[in-house]
């Protein structure tokens, strides 16, 4: 059976002397509240009591609830104001105050989380953007320790890589270049004072990397191909070159729709991460908290939380800021027939082949 407590400390270890913040976001009228987000705000609530039950064993504190007005939108900046518990705050404030915040939203909130670590010497925090219950017997449950190993595994892989070779089960395929970069791993390790990136996911299970966005003057990104999306049963080809979605390919409304999506505001059409997803718990549901974690997947958008170079500002306005992942598990329409990583050498690893990994 699941054991949240040991979760806790297996995840977080928090020390005598910490000052832990769960966090919540609220709906509004311009984004209304549905079943999922409700049962995600009582999780919470009792997250945070098994948060308060080791504290007093510890002797580390756990503040009231903290919450703040849904942004609407997966990434954006935080509002500056919150609550916590009945008591308005300056919500950067409190949070940056924190050495520990579990964010469990409806939309995700890493990416201002990484900025608020980015100037924060004892601070971490696990992003949760649509947590569900049923993951405490799925990909919450996973050996850790297992999902670390596979994780540092295909880490060692990528390091000193050029690129990033993906034949897709459809035939088509793209290359990520990996140049200029280095990758992260997502472990679901996150005690105080790690090395590393202190922002994870969790569930966790996933080494990634942000390709090459071609920043450098004179030194193009070589991300180039074709990538296969399946969405409500269409089909849809994004033609990328130099890291970019610069044409969708497709006769239906899906296509339609991204079409523009990306024509409004071209920061969209960056291809913001690349990512290998391991813990063998996960399950594909369609929540992409978890199906990330079950297999291959990449985004496209904002990718300055990540390790790129694209952030809130390349947006044409804050509302139109996107971290979105297309993954291609088991389960998903599209799956990875092959996934090599490419060394300068020549050299190649085989981390994905026939679905399966190879590490």
């Amino acid at each position: 059976m699941f054991d949240l407590k040991k979760l806790l400390i297996d995840v977080f270890d928090p020390q005598a002397g910490e000052l832990v913040a769960i966090v919540v976001d609220e709906p509004t009228e311009a984004v209304p509240d549905n079943d999922g987000w409700r049962a995600r705000r009582k999780m919470a609530e009792e997250w945070r009591g098994a948060f308060t039950k080791l504290g007093a064993e510890r002797g580390f504190e756990v503040r009231p609830m903290v919450s703040f007005p849904a942004t609407g939108a997966n990434n954006s900046d935080l509002p500056s104001r919150g609550t916590v518990g009945v008591e308005a705050v300056d919500l950067l404030e409190v949070l940056s105050g924190s050495t520990l915040v579990v964010a469990m939203t409806e939309y995700s909130a890493t990416a201002p989380l990484a900025k608020i670590a980015d100037d924060a010497d004892d601070f971490r925090a696990a992003s949760m953007p649509g947590v569900e219950k049923r993951m405490e017997g799925t990909a919450l449950a996973a050996d850790y320790a297992q999902v670390a190993a596979r994780c540092k595994a295909i880490y060692d892989a990528m390091d000193g890589a050029q690129l990033c070779d993906v034949l897709f089960t459809t035939g088509h395929r793209c290359w990520f270049d990996l140049r200029q970069r280095s990758a992260e791993m997502d472990d679901g390790f996150l005690p105080r004072g790690k090395e590393g990136d202190p922002i994870i996911n969790l569930p966790s299970g996933e080494t990634f990397i942000v390709p090459y966005e071609g920043e450098i003057l004179g030194l193009p990104s070589w991300t180039a191909g074709t990538i296969p999306v399946v969405e409500d049963d269409e089909m849809v080809l994004f033609h990328v070159v130099a890291n970019c979605v610069q044409v969708v390919e497709g006769d239906g409304p899906v296509a339609e729709r991204y079409a523009e999506f990306f024509n409004d505001d071209p920061a969209r059409s960056n291809i913001a991460e690349v990512a290998f997803g391991v813990n063998d718990m996960a399950e594909v549901t369609g929540c992409v908290l978890e199906d990330e974690k079950a297999g291959f997947h990449w985004a496209f958008g904002r990718s300055d939380h990540l390790g790129g170079v694209v952030g809130v500002d390349d947006f044409q306005a804050p509302g139109n800021v996107v971290h979105q992942d297309i993954v291609y598990a088991k389960g998903n329409p599209i799956q990875i027939e092959r996934a090599d990583i490419v060394h300068p050498d020549g050299k190649r690893v085989t981390i994905i082949e026939n679905g399966e990994y190879k590490v």
